[in-house]
């Protein structure tokens, strides 16, 4: 069993052991570094965490007490992690040893006449470390309450100190994206890691308890949801020098390859006979489980081949989707997406990852404020923006009119200046949305908050939305995107079309069906989306569903301005690396 990054716990040992301990430390190299390092006998298995008892403590309106250690923790600790730092004195060495479980590091005491010389001790090596849990002999104020004092130490994996890139002080984060395979080892990294651990688990249980079900939809389709035709396309080693061409710049391929091959030629060129596609949105299929089971949702991967580079796009990202049958109604669909961010955040506040976030706020240096904390903290700090997603009232709704008229009306009076001008029937930009986001929503305290547009311009949207009259009198449809401030746009939503007649005239609007002078009257004339219309002819139901930009929401939520902090391995434009 290879050995986890935690703390094992084990009965305070007898004398003869505590004199065994005080004298021995077992350096492994060569090939002794693959051997297993084994804790003292009968030892259980305790995070970092767990031995500092961070507390569950609300971050909201109640500041959290000093650790002083756990109660339950036994004498004899053994804590297998990495080091942070080595700080060495005349006498002693300090090491501050982390193992991704939490942001706090522990700190171990290892007196220099019981083990030796500790240059060894580097930063970014793989130790296990057994030792006496007792209380600190310092007296400086941020000092941790207990630290651990050593009484035997193994080297599991070595680290170059002259050549390991992760020393302990400020890097850019340009920087760290140059070396993604070791950018979780960082405290703040794994601190994200958790809140995306965490925040899946709090929304899986919402789903659950309110009788929701998860489907995981394809991520290989064969048509663009959006319409955009911002794709990638799935290909094989052995398609055609074209296609090879295409993977091998990392150009979108937004249509079929040469029509001038033979048709058996072309056949062979697609594993599947005809251009598949990553997929943009897994809408589609969602409303074909929605046809049976009338509550689903799913978390999955999404690719877009946007040019975009930007601190708010991705090429990969995770987008949080759900579907609703037996509903006409657009208020039904916005509450799922304001009762599912507020059981989040609620659960944020009280939990120890939030008290965590919360305190890499607090604890920022100069450049990482000036980088992403300047905003946040003119705004009342990370726990007020928590708590703007948690006021007593409903979230704001306005119509894209409306949004409009506030935005004209803004200029007009000099309050603001923007580079687009908002006009009614242009799409709203992300100047636009921050503004209204930070003017309308929240508590009217100036902090800014979430904020609901609904009934957007058709021109604006895709071919799947009802319109906001049946009858077809409006020029809008039934749709809402969620704005947040610094954010934008992250939900979208709609009801949709439900009526087969109507859906394919959306399609034959759209381009995505030809004309009538163009059809040979055979049902293969909407080729792709066949499947998708065909739920239309047999038992429709009025539904609709929504959006969420899982990424964004971590962005939100974890007080920094760009989405490549938050995801592992950050795919853009050009960018693909590890």
């Amino acid at each position: 069993m290879i050995p986890r990054a935690c703390v094992r716990l084990s009965k305070p040992p007898t004398i003869g052991q505590r004199r065994s301990f005080s004298r021995s430390h077992i350096w492994l190299n060569g090939e002794a570094t693959q051997t297993q390092a084994q804790p003292p006998h009968g030892s259980r298995v305790v995070s970092i965490a767990a031995l500092l008892s961070v507390h569950e403590t609300s971050v909201l309106g109640k500041e959290a007490e000093p650790s002083a250690g756990s109660k339950d923790v036994p004498d004899i600790v053994t804590v297998n992690g990495w080091i942070r730092s080595n700080r060495s004195m005349k006498k002693y060495s300090f090491l501050h040893v982390t193992d991704g479980t939490t942001f706090q590091p522990l700190q171990v005491v290892i007196p220099k006449d019981q083990f030796g010389d500790t240059k060894a001790l580097t930063t970014g090596a793989c130790i296990q470390i057994t030792g006496e849990w007792k209380p600190s002999l310092g007296s400086k104020q941020n000092q941790q309450a207990k630290e651990l004092h050593y009484h035997s130490l193994k080297i599991l994996g070595t680290a170059d100190p002259e050549k390991y890139p992760l020393q302990k002080k400020y890097h850019t984060p340009e920087f760290l994206r140059s070396m993604l395979h070791l950018r979780p080892r960082l405290p703040t990294q794994a601190a994200f890691l958790q809140l995306r651990s965490w925040t899946t688990a709090r929304i899986t249980n919402f789903f659950l308890e309110r009788d929701f079900v998860q489907v995981h939809p394809p991520i290989i389709t064969s048509s663009d949801c959006e319409g955009a035709g911002e794709v990638f396309t799935v290909s094989t080693s052995s398609s055609s020098e074209e296609l090879e061409e295409s993977a091998v710049i990392g150009t979108p391929r937004l249509s079929p390859p040469s029509s001038a091959l033979p048709s058996t030629q072309k056949e062979y060129d697609h594993f599947f006979r005809s251009p598949k596609y990553l997929t943009v949105s897994s809408q589609l299929h969602l409303e074909c489980f929605a046809h049976a089971v009338p509550k689903v949702w799913t978390l999955s991967p999404t690719f877009r081949a946007e040019k975009s580079d930007t601190n708010r796009h991705l090429s990969e990202f995770y987008m949080l989707e759900v579907e609703v049958a037996f509903t006409n109604s657009l208020e039904d669909v916005m509450s799922v997406v304001e009762d599912m961010t507020r059981y989040l955040a609620s659960g944020l506040a009280e939990s120890r990852i939030g008290k965590e976030i919360a305190d890499i706020h607090a604890s920022r240096s100069p450049e990482e404020t000036a980088a992403d904390g300047e905003e946040i903290a003119a705004k009342g700090g990370l726990k007020a923006r928590w708590e703007s997603l948690l006021t007593p009232n409903r979230w704001t709704r306005m119509t894209y009119t409306q949004a409009i008229e506030h935005l004209t009306h803004a200029v007009a009076q000099g309050e603001v200046k923007f580079v687009f001008e908002p006009i009614w029937g242009n799409a709203l930009q992300a100047e636009h949305e921050k503004f209204l986001a930070g003017k309308f929503g929240g508590s009217g305290r100036g902090e800014g908050g979430p904020v609901f547009v609904t009934d957007y311009p058709t021109t604006l949207k895709p071919f799947y939305m009802l319109p906001t009259t049946l009858d077809g009198s409006a020029e809008t449809v039934a749709c809402f995107d969620l704005l947040l401030p610094h954010v934008g746009e992250l939900v979208g939503g709609s009801l949709r079309e439900h009526r087969y007649d109507h859906l394919v005239e959306k399609m034959r609007a759209f381009g995505l069906v030809p004309p009538p002078a163009e059809r040979t009257g055979t049902e293969e004339d909407m080729g792709g989306l066949k499947w998708y219309a065909e739920l239309r002819k047999w038992g429709s139901v009025s539904h609709g569903g929504f959006g969420m930009g899982y990424d964004r929401l971590l962005v939100y939520l974890a007080g920094i301005k760009d989405i490549r902090e938050v995801v592992g391995f950050p795919r853009w434009r050009g960018r693909c690396d590890c």
